[in-house]
């Protein structure tokens, strides 16, 4: 399906010249198919159906499983795996194409989910959960990549907030569909895990999110609210590639201030999930939970989209309020459960006791401890994304940084899920916890003084240099044999 558009400045052979054209963007049914928030709801809702499941699995503690240890260990290897080609996934990503990136990205979500249903019927199947995992971890490091990548490089600068937001609200009100399957499944138990409906429920939503990335268009043919052309993936050589990670630090060393916020983004999982949800619920109370942390994370992510794509503040002073919110939730929410988990340790709370119903008049209290954790959850991981887009508007620099993202936080995911799988203590895990989210704000803060800008300018896009110097440099030597040969 090709996409013609008419330029309304003029062509130009310049780079220069052609990174600041305007072209026409399409009419009719075809300008809706291809106006960026289609393709980033389209995008939402491949997360919604995919990752928004494993995250509803995820969030019900132990993936439903009455004893949370293989559900440890499988989602150890999850973010093990995931943290290693994340890495590199940005590379893949330039060199194949988003949309393919995408695709590939989908393919492991329904394994993992029919693992967990293989379990319930074959208890002795905690091999094939893991195994699951572990290639999981691979396929969504691309997912994660590519999402990241297009939903960045779709919008304008003002309108990154705002895209993050329509993604992060899309993508969780997956995990709350999953959340209110599971719920809807178990209102009348009272047990500690899961029916088989629930898994079967959860398997095929997931097996429908392979089929959109099918239906999307190609980011070579999008054209942004502005006018201005998606930047066309370069399809160098893989050492050109490779040799683009080394560049992208060394033109932006800020990139490095905040790989401890990066860290802490997936960290927080294991105490919210395994060692407050899984350890103090009943399966009926655990649903629940799940569903109303993952429906905070849409009011979450709305909150903050709005305050850091506000018009009514320079850039700068956005990043700074958004920082500043960040760390009021961080020292609320840790404080308050901080007062919950003095009550309890892995002894006193084993997964065959008696655990606490909807109807326990302790309740309410909990649940609304959960609610304020995907509240920050979700003002997290948006202002991380909103960050990096801030720092850049090239589409490959972005996501070579969208796979440093989802790398690094999954170094720390695959850690304390471990940490978890072998019995650490709740409280160590909970005090690494609330150290780590305080040590990402405190190493982001000089970034956002130093680094963040109200607009990006060229100087700080290192990769487009970089391509520019190439581009300049073969057409001086196309001239120069057209000169010997004349």
């Amino acid at each position: 399906m090709s996409s013609s558009v008419d330029e309304k400045g003029g062509g130009s052979d310049n780079p220069h010249n052609d990174s600041i054209s305007v072209y026409e963007r399409p009419k009719g049914l075809r300008g809706v198919y291809y106006h960026p928030i289609t393709q980033v709801v389209m995008v939402a809702f491949v997360c919604f159906l995919c990752p928004g499941m494993f995250n509803a699995l995820t969030g019900l503690g132990g993936g439903g499983q009455f004893n949370p240890t293989t559900s440890a260990n499988s989602t150890c290897a999850v973010y093990a795996t995931y943290a290693f080609f994340a890495f590199f996934s940005g590379t893949v990503n330039n060199k194949i194409g988003a949309k393919r990136t995408l695709l590939f990205g989908t393919l492991g979500y329904a394994l993992y989910v029919g693992s967990y249903l293989a379990m319930n019927i074959h208890p002795d199947a905690g091999w094939f959960v893991v195994t699951s995992g572990a290639l999981l971890g691979v396929t969504a490091a691309f997912l994660w990549t590519a999402q990241g990548s297009m939903m960045l490089s779709y919008c304008t600068e003002a309108q990154k907030g705002v895209f993050i937001c329509i993604f992060w609200a899309i993508f969780n009100m997956g995990a709350v569909v999953g959340a209110a399957v599971s719920f809807g499944q178990n209102i009348n138990s009272t047990n500690n895990s899961v029916s088989n409906g629930t898994y079967v429920g959860i398997l095929i939503l997931t097996i429908l999110g392979v089929t959109i990335p099918l239906l999307m268009a190609d980011p070579d043919k999008m054209i942004r609210t502005d006018g201005t052309k998606v930047a066309m993936p370069r399809h160098p050589s893989w050492k050109s590639e490779f040799y683009g990670l080394w560049v992208a630090i060394i033109t932006d060393p800020m990139i490095l201030l905040l790989f401890p916020m990066f860290f802490a983004s997936n960290y927080f999982y294991t105490w919210q999930f395994n060692d407050y949800n899984s350890a103090l619920f009943n399966i009926r109370a655990r649903s629940l939970n799940n569903l109303m942390y993952w429906f905070s994370q849409i009011i979450g992510s709305g909150m903050i989209g709005v305050i850091l794509d506000s018009k009514r503040f320079r850039r700068r002073v956005r990043a700074f309020t958004g920082w500043g919110i960040l760390l009021v939730m961080t020292f609320a929410v840790h404080i308050w459960a901080y007062y919950y988990q003095r009550t309890y340790t892995r002894a006193s709370v084993p997964p065959d006791s008696q655990k606490m119903d909807i109807y326990d008049p302790r309740y309410p209290a909990h649940v609304w401890l959960m609610i304020f954790y995907g509240l920050l959850d979700a003002m997290w991981q948006t202002t991380s994304f909103w960050l990096i887009g801030a720092m850049s508007n090239d589409t490959n620099k972005l996501a070579i940084y969208s796979g440093f993202y989802h790398s690094i936080q999954s170094a720390g995911a695959a850690v304390v899920w471990r940490m978890d799988a072998i019995g650490v203590p709740y409280m160590n895990i909970f005090l690494s916890t609330w150290c780590l989210v305080v040590a990402g704000l405190v190493f982001c803060f000089p970034m956002i003084y130093l680094r963040i800008k109200d607009t990006t300018v060229l100087e700080d896009e290192g990769l487009m240099q970089r391509d520019q110097g190439i581009d300049h440099m073969k057409a001086k030597g196309m001239i120069e044999s057209e000169v010997e040969i004349s």
